[in-house]
């Protein structure tokens, strides 16, 4: 696969994949109380968070290492689902996924004035909420247009900056802290929808960073160990708040709703750490904004790329940012913020649930398919350990699914009905060339086959020197890879 991004752009690195990562998935342990309150107490949010990241983050995590690293170009996962299902549902992927991330996004102008309304009351009224929400939005949108580069350095600060109050918060806790409230739980008033919705909802979107695959330094490398390093801040940044708050500051279940964290604050460290929690909330949700307008805007880019939408999509402005990609996700978040929080939630985990059960057969279905795929990091377990190991997730996601309620469900089919039609119509617009489109869904997949086994010929040829090597391939190899090439090319077309 040839780079579509210019040298002139510059590349993430380590510590702002790490950051983008972070956000993604986290930006802190703002939102998790109501796992408190949901959960009947501390003891059912603290084995979630405990529990979880084994069974869903982790396994999540190391799939998309493994996958984004043998296809790193920006699309992620729409490009595994198109290598292992075919286009078609390659664009439904992609469909489901860019919907629930724009629904994730428009959560967060509502956050951040949420967090600021307790010290700014008029952020409550209508007359300032709205231009306010329009604002942040415009002024966020300005920033991804920018560049990926300062979205990633400016996630480290923000990070930095919204962590390091309840770091402060655990470490003044200390004294106080009495194990036994670690164990209190309520059964009576466990709710566990809310507790589900809320533990997924913490845990999820590790798979996003993989839409910007095409924008890192280095991705074989730098892919696996800004995972890690985000597996381990996220869990800690849950669970270290967490600990000190329920064990150092007694109180009802009930009250721990968003924004709470500032009032244990208040009682731990004073005035002073509860105006720092209530603004490191606030950036924490424009830090969460950034990241995921990101991951959408690259992942249009992506499907223009492959074909699978109009060539605008993957316009550049000149800071090497898809300008009509982020201005669709833009408009997307402006007419979903009038939604409440719980209905985008559920919501989302809904469809996100979807792509992510796709995402796990389509792991499954390269490993069988093309066992000899280039994968610079490789899960050490064979097919057999790799597909129990999705088990417990994809179990998970079935039972997330089923605590939705009937609304959710005829909702989410609405969406999923779209996308159905919705890919039909644009294979006919470039068919008929009704708009323009960069390549063939077919032929950019068939490409990806072909440079794997280009990379593959390549290690093994012990003729190739580690210096000065000349990338040939001998006349044998590079028929048989034109054979399979063919061979990929019509099943592509009959798939499509």
């Amino acid at each position: 696969m040839v780079s579509d991004v210019s040298k002139s752009n510059p590349k993430l690195t380590l510590l702002p994949l790490i950051a983008l990562i972070f956000y993604e998935v986290s930006g802190g342990p703002f939102g998790v109380e109501d796992s408190i309150r949901a959960g009947g107490g501390p003891l059912l949010s603290l084995l979630g968070f405990l529990i979880f990241p084994l069974i869903w983050s982790i396994p999540e995590a190391l799939i998309t290492a493994e996958l984004a690293t043998s296809f790193p170009d920006n699309g992620g996962y729409v490009i595994w689902i198109s290598s292992a299902f075919g286009p078609f549902w390659g664009f439904q992927e992609g469909f489901w996924k860019w919907f629930s991330g724009v629904m994730d996004n428009a959560l967060y102008p509502v956050l951040f004035l949420d967090y600021l309304k307790h010290s700014l009351p008029i952020f409550d009224q209508t007359i300032a909420r709205i231009p306010a929400l329009l604002g942040i939005t415009i002024l966020l949108t300005y920033l991804n247009y920018r560049g990926l580069h300062v979205v990633g350095f400016s996630a480290i600060l923000l990070a930095v900056f919204s962590l390091l109050p309840f770091l402060i918060m655990a470490i003044l806790a200390i004294p106080r802290i009495r194990p036994s409230r670690w164990l209190i739980v309520n059964f009576k008033v466990v709710d566990l929808r809310g507790y589900f919705n809320s533990m997924f909802w913490n845990l999820n979107y590790w798979d996003k960073a993989s839409t910007l695959a095409g924008e890192i330094d280095n991705p074989s490398k730098t892919f696996p160990k800004a995972l890690l390093g985000a597996v381990v801040l996220v869990v800690s940044s849950y669970l270290v708040p967490l600990l000190a708050g329920t064990g150092a500051f007694r109180s009802e279940p009930s009250e721990w709703a968003d924004g709470y964290f500032a009032e244990v604050g208040m009682s731990i460290g004073g005035f002073w750490l509860k105006l720092w929690i209530q603004v490191a909330a606030a950036m924490s949700n424009l830090g969460l904004f950034e990241a995921e307008m990101s991951s959408d805007a690259f992942q249009l880019l992506g499907m223009s790329k492959m074909g699978f939408l109009p060539a605008v999509f993957a316009s550049r402005s000149k800071y090497g940012t898809p300008t009509i990609s982020i201005l669709l996700s833009a408009t997307g978040v402006i007419f979903l913020s009038w939604m409440t929080f719980l209905e985008i939630v559920e919501l989302l985990n809904y469809l996100y649930a979807f792509g992510m059960l796709l995402e796990f057969a389509a792991f499954i279905a390269l490993r069988v398919k093309q066992p000899d795929l280039h994968r610079p990091y490789k899960i050490p377990l064979q097919t057999f350990g790799a597909a129990m190991m999705c088990l417990p997730s994809a179990l998970l996601l079935i039972l997330v699914m089923c605590l939705a309620t009937w609304r959710t469900f005829f909702v989410s089919v609405a969406i999923i009905a779209v996308g159905f039609i919705l890919q039909p119509l644009l294979v006919q617009a470039r068919r008929r060339k009704w708009l323009a489109f960069e390549a063939e869904p077919s032929s950019f997949l068939s490409n990806c086959c072909l440079q794997s086994h280009s990379v593959l010929s390549e290690l093994d040829d012990p003729e190739i020197k580690e210096e000065d090597s000349v990338e040939l391939l001998s006349t044998s190899k590079i028929s048989n890879a034109g054979e399979e090439l063919s061979l990929m090319q019509s099943a592509s077309r009959e798939s499509y």
